[in-house]
């Protein structure tokens, strides 16, 4: 998935692998002559991620991925190099936070982002109104934070080199982004209200083109903040245009929702 950053650390396998291996050996036979196990967990209750109740079950692990997921009590007695009573416990693929804010500790701060493992989740989505790149001198000034004064992402592949840089810096999580309408708008506009000239709004295209093409996910929005307030809905439908080709999602968190949401 172009785009998407998966965690090579065998301790944290994307989600997408556990769901996947959780359907394929569910009940497989144990095989004779295999090596152990490195962990079996025993006894917790098992949700699969296909939508189906739990169970009571046994999910062994070789190699960082699921190798067995059988009823409860099935590997009591199979070879492991450590195993963990998890009774009362809930044994899962990991969560995706979808509005994630993490682009702070994934560039430079702690990548293994405890307070996120220790919940359960294992990919987290960023970008709402908010991207690191692309990266002007605009962006930087308009910027929430300093993350985004960084001169390698002021290229035409910032968007690609952002998100490189995380993977670089090394995260517990697996993780993709948006590319985020406020920086867009203030890659080619600043902190300036009005309607984008006909130059800026190309400018800002020309943004979205290059961001799908690094692998962003769509375009997100936050519409109540500035100066992402200053945009119109007939912007929003020219960026939405330009990012429609590559299979993008538009998400926004809309105006006003607290005071004028059913008008």
């Amino acid at each position: 998935m172009r785009g998407y950053r998966a965690n090579e650390n065998p301790m944290f396998r994307p989600a997408r692998y556990v769901a996947l291996s959780l359907l394929l050996v569910a009940g497989a036979p144990s095989g004779q002559g295999e090596p152990p196990y490195d962990v079996v967990l025993l006894g917790g209750r098992v949700v699969d991620g296909t939508g189906a109740a739990w169970h009571l079950g046994d999910v062994a692990i070789r190699d960082g991925r699921i190798a067995r997921v059988v009823p409860a009590g099935f590997l009591n007695n199979a070879a492991a190099k450590a195993r963990f009573e998890v009774h009362g416990l809930v044994v899962a693929p990991g969560f995706i936070d979808i509005q994630s804010h993490s682009r702070g500790p994934l560039l430079s701060g702690d990548g293994r982002v405890v307070s996120k493992i220790t919940q359960g989740i294992t990919t987290e989505i960023m970008g709402e109104g908010w991207t690191n790149a692309p990266a002007n001198a605009t962006t930087q000034n308009a910027s929430e934070d300093s993350q985004g004064d960084r001169a390698e992402f002021a290229r035409p592949d910032g968007f690609a080199r952002w998100l490189d840089a995380m993977e670089r810096h090394g995260a517990a999580v697996n993780f993709g982004s948006f590319v985020g309408a406020t920086t867009v708008r203030s890659y080619a506009k600043g902190l300036h209200q009005g309607a984008p000239t006909p130059a800026e709004l190309d400018t800002m295209r020309a943004v979205v083109r290059r961001a799908m093409e690094d692998g962003a996910f769509g375009i997100a929005s936050a519409l109540i903040y500035p100066p992402a307030a200053f945009a119109t809905t007939e912007e929003l439908i020219e960026l939405a245009k330009a990012m429609a080709p590559y299979g993008g999602v538009y998400i926004s968190h809309i105006r006003s929702e607290g005071d004028h949401f059913l008008e």
